[in-house]
C-alpha cells in the first residue's frame, strides 16, 4: 500500500449490536491479577454475514455518480474480495472492536444484571457502578453522552441517598 496525496476520506463498517457475546472472568482470587478477558468477535456467523452485506452496500453507495470523481481506488478490503465467502474470511481476519464496550455490568432486575435502578450493585452495601457498564445493550451513536448523563445522574442519586439536595 502507498501512502495517499491530497484529501481522502474513510468508510467505516461495524456492527452496533452484535449477536456474538464475550466474557470476562476471575482466574484469581488475587485482586490486582489481570481478568481472563475472551471477547469472541466474529463467534456468531450472523455478525460476519451483516458485515458482507455491509461490505457490499458500502460499495454500492460509493459506486454513485456523487462519488466518483472522490473515489480513485478501494485499500480495504480490496477490489480482488468480491464473492461473499472471501469477504467473509476478510471480516473474520480483520474486524475488530468499535471501543465502545458496554453491557459489562448491567442495570437491571433479571439474574445476569449486576446494578438496581439506583446504580447499586446486587447483594452488596455502599458500592454503585457509574458508568457505560450499566447500558445493557450499546447504543446507536457514541458512548460518550450516555455515559457522562450516566455519571451526572449517578452523582445526583448518591447525594439524594444521603440526604443532600441536588442542584
Amino acid at each position: 500500500k502507498t501512502a495517499m496525496s491530497g484529501y481522502g476520506y474513510a468508510v467505516m463498517i461495524y456492527g452496533l449490536r452484535p449477536s456474538s457475546r464475550g466474557r470476562v472472568g476471575l482466574h484469581s482470587a488475587d485482586p490486582f491479577a489481570a481478568p481472563l478477558i475472551d471477547p469472541n468477535y466474529m463467534a456468531d456467523s450472523a455478525d460476519v454475514e451483516r458485515l458482507v452485506r455491509g461490505v457490499h452496500l458500502v460499495r454500492k453507495i460509493l459506486a454513485q455518480p456523487a462519488f466518483a470523481p472522490h473515489h480513485e481506488v478501494e485499500v480495504s478490503p480490496g477490489p480482488a474480495l468480491q464473492n461473499d465467502d472471501d469477504l467473509a474470511a476478510w471480516v473474520r481476519r480483520s474486524g475488530e472492536s468499535a471501543y465502545h464496550p458496554v453491557g459489562t455490568c448491567k442495570m437491571g432486575v433479571d439474574p445476569m444484571a449486576v446494578v438496581d435502578p439506583r446504580l447499586r450493585v446486587h447483594g452488596l452495601q455502599c458500592l454503585r457502578v457509574i458508568d457505560a457498564s450499566i447500558m445493557p445493550t450499546l447504543v446507536g451513536g457514541n458512548t460518550n453522552q450516555p455515559a457522562t448523563m450516566i455519571g451526572e445522574k449517578g452523582a445526583a442519586m448518591i447525594l439524594e441517598d444521603a440526604g443532600e439536595t441536588v442542584g
